[in-house]
């Protein structure tokens, strides 16, 4: 059973709201994200992130915090620094996040494109490997050596 908040508390600002304005320390954030405080400041130092500043101390909005976390997803995509900030700043000129998501959306699909060429250079050197090892084993076994034996010990 719910129970009506009293008058005075429906004037009150919603947890959506009280959100998008609350203000981050460095420390917050690095803890949030599993990162270093220097790791945030370099993000910065790049022009990734800014905060707001009172006297020596930052002060990270909810957009920092959301930045934030597009770096870090982008680092982990593989996207460069400076791919990363040319689809944050996409946003600053279209705040729909339409041009932002196309560019996104291109971008990944040359990542993909890149991660499959790789993945099959990859297994092809695997074969190549492979080949070597059964030749190399077999002429081991040839000459009356155990491939697996290892006699420099």
């Amino acid at each position: 059973m719910s129970v009506a908040a009293p008058p005075a508390a429906s004037t009150a600002k919603s947890p959506a709201i009280r959100d998008s304005q609350r203000i981050y320390s460095i420390a917050e954030l690095a803890r949030e994200f599993a990162v270093t405080p220097r790791t945030i400041r370099f993000y910065e130092d790049e022009g990734l992130i800014k905060p707001r500043r009172q006297g020596l101390q930052r002060l990270y909005s909810a957009g920092d915090r959301a930045r934030l976390s597009w770096i870090l997803r982008g680092k982990r995509l593989g996207f460069a620094l400076a791919e990363i900030k040319q689809l944050l700043d996409l946003y600053q000129v279209d705040r729909t996040g339409l041009q932002q998501m196309r560019e996104l959306l291109r971008r990944s699909r040359l990542h993909i494109e890149d991660l499959e060429r790789r993945r099959r250079d990859l297994d092809a050197q695997i074969g190549e490997f492979k080949d070597v090892e059964t030749h190399v084993a077999a002429e081991l076994r040839q000459r009356g050596a155990d491939p697996d034996g290892d006699e420099s010990k």
